[in-house]
């Protein structure tokens, strides 16, 4: 047994943690200001001061989520040991906010770039992210931390200039009119600023532990909980701050669902601009104005393509967990030699592609959107706080009951007075209980085959698992008895990807030294569940073919093979050679240009910083 430790790294800090939340529930204000004046006129602001009081309780409801499941996984992993039937139906509903986000986010962009035919750039740009995903995944914190620094910045310039016009805007402020379910109907209408929220759930994996926690007992509230608090504050506090100030603008008028300003029309999906462009411009100048319009329309037009990144990605990674957990067919977890499920990311892009040609409108789509993210945040309070098992204070399980049942009330009223997004939830949950039903299906004609199988199964080769990542090792020789593994400084460790001359140069090399060869094969992959942890090389066919290659070339000499499933090569390559106290490491020089090492980073640079220095490194060019 040789023991390996290969997990997802825990490098998050505070600010990215940060920053990748604001990336997305940043972003709502970009485009949920102006709806709600399209809904109530200059009323709209009692609907945003409640909505912003909801988004401030739901995020004190996702510091205890974040501190009770520091693995990642959101509403999927948190419900899962309940019920694994609720679990699906939370997944589900996640997508479909994901779906959405990715579609709003990147007409929204173009909205505030003021191009002809949005909805046309929007899903060219859907597309292109897309693609860009096939490389593999990015680190995207360092990103969104580089994004979200401008815009907030840009929010809090916004904000100072719009105090002097608060006492304007105070005075054109009135009261809400009509009746209470009226009044319910527009606040359910608005309650987008609460997507984004599930995003601090799913990071929780990838933060820093708290000092003094190990992986065996994480604990991430250090990281998790200031996060939250420095999003949730900015949100709150600035769209309650510029949604008062819209008021302070004369002469707007919602005409059939848009909102024209005097000299502007159709001001509604870019309120935030043309704010700017008024406040700004009165201060100092109209020139100084269009440029902070501009400068306005580009920072959010930014921070909208990082959401709809940071949902395609989401949406990746929630497909292939629940391929690996068996719960939709595995040709969603087939990965391409990036180490990206294929499938799962043509799906990302092409649904939320279509939404946006086909509705072509940011309150269509606002429809559409609170759904999901409404049914996925009550499925998850709901589930948290009727758990009995987790350690919850008796105060917090009475505040995340309560918060579940307003939360469940604005879904029932989504559900029912917007058909569009009951038709819309209704089928991403039926594709997803029909393609799990196939699955279950296919798993029982398998069982039922299983005893028939059974010898066939005990002639393959035998295999030694390797410690705790369970990467099977199995010795080439597999027609004899296997031949008890040495662990010394007189081995080679190289690292392959396939049966060309790397591999021929580190069979030449073993042999001529007479030392130990050990190949490695490392499948990359973003997103790790328990069962990657478990999986052999059997079960992936490109190793198969690989090791099965590798040992008709070794003829008598006989290497052993070592499989693992990583989200970092690099890592699991230094992990691996040090634990088997390798005196070299043979690496292939990668055949790819100066834009894919520069987009994906280079391994052998990442291997050379992180490999002891009595480890050779030899690469082979």
């Amino acid at each position: 047994m040789i023991p390996t430790n290969v997990r997802r790294p825990r490098n998050v800090n505070v600010p990215r943690a940060a920053a990748i939340l604001y990336g997305d529930w940043g972003t709502s204000k970009a485009y949920v200001i102006g709806l709600a004046f399209a809904v109530a006129g200059y009323a709209s602001f009692w609907l945003i001061a409640a909505m912003c009081v909801l988004t401030a309780l739901v995020g004190l409801n996702y510091m205890i989520i974040c501190r009770l499941y520091p693995d990642g996984g959101g509403v999927y992993a948190s419900v899962r040991h309940r019920s694994e039937v609720i679990s699906i139906v939370g997944a589900f509903l996640l997508i479909a906010d994901y779906l959405v986000t990715a579609a709003i986010s990147a007409l929204s962009a173009f909205a505030y770039l003021g191009v002809p035919h949005p909805e046309k750039f929007a899903a060219a740009a859907i597309l292109i992210i897309g693609f860009l995903n096939l490389l593999g995944p990015k680190h995207t914190g360092g990103l969104a931390f580089l994004i979200s620094v401008p815009t907030a910045l840009v929010v809090i310039t916004l904000g100072l200039f719009s105090l002097p016009y608060l006492g304007t805007a105070i005075g054109h402020l009135r009261p809400l009119h009509g009746s209470f379910w009226g009044n319910w109907a527009g606040f359910v209408s608005i309650v987008l600023a609460l997507s984004g929220v599930e995003a601090i759930a799913n990071a929780t994996g990838v933060m820093k532990l708290n000092p003094g926690s190990t992986d065996t007992h994480p604990s991430v509230t250090k990281t998790s909980t200031p996060a939250l608090l420095i999003v949730m504050i900015e949100v709150c506090i600035f769209t309650a701050l510029l949604g008062l100030a819209m008021h302070a603008l004369g002469g707007l008028q919602v005409v059939n669902g848009d909102v024209n300003a005097p000299g502007a029309e159709g001001v509604r999906d870019y309120m935030l601009r043309y704010m700017g462009q008024v406040f700004v411009g009165s201060a100092l100048g109209p020139a100084f104005g269009h440029i902070f319009g501009v400068t306005i329309s580009v920072v959010f037009g930014l921070l909208l393509f990082s959401a709809v990144n940071t949902s395609i990605v989401a949406l990746i990674n929630i497909q292939f967990l629940l391929a690996r957990d068996r719960e939709i067919p595995r040709i969603f977890q087939r990965l391409n030699k990036w180490g990206v499920p294929t499938v799962a990311m043509v799906l990302a892009t092409v649904v939320p592609m279509s939404l946006v040609i086909f509705v072509k409108d940011i309150a269509g789509l606002a429809e559409l959107y609170a759904v999901g993210v409404v049914g996925a945040i009550a499925t998850n309070l709901g589930a948290t706080a009727t758990d009995r098992t987790r350690p919850v204070k008796p105060w917090e399980r009475t505040l995340m009951f309560v918060t579940f049942l307003l939360m469940a009330a604005i879904e029932l009223s989504l559900l029912i007075d917007k058909p569009n997004a009951r038709y819309f939830v209704i089928t991403v949950l039926l594709v997803g209980l029909i393609l799990r039903g196939l699955v279950q299906e296919r798993r029982m004609k398998r069982e039922a085959l299983a005893p028939a199988q059974l010898p066939i199964q005990q002639t393959t080769a035998s295999v030694t698992s390797v410690g705790g990542s369970s990467s099977p090792l199995l010795d080439a020789n597999s027609r004899g008895a296997a031949p008890p593994l040495s662990v010394g400084s007189e081995s080679i460790l190289c690292a392959i990807r396939g049966t060309g001359r790397t591999l021929d140069f580190a069979l030449k090399e073993a042999r001529e030294t007479g030392r130990r060869l050990y190949l490695l094969f490392v499948r990359e992959q973003p997103f790790m569940t328990e069962q990657d942890t478990k999986r052999k090389w059997p079960d992936d066919p490109e190793a198969s073919a690989i090791f099965g290659a590798a040992k008709e070339k070794a003829g008598d000499f006989s290497p052993l093979f070592c499989y693992a499933v990583s989200p970092s090569a690099a890592e699991t390559i230094v992990d691996v050679a040090a634990t088997l106290g390798a005196s070299r490491v043979i690496l292939g020089a990668p055949q790819r240009n100066a834009l894919l090492n520069l987009i994906r980073g280079s391994v052998i640079r990442e291997v050379s910083t992180s490999l002891p220095e009595e480890i050779d490194l030899l690469v082979y060019a």
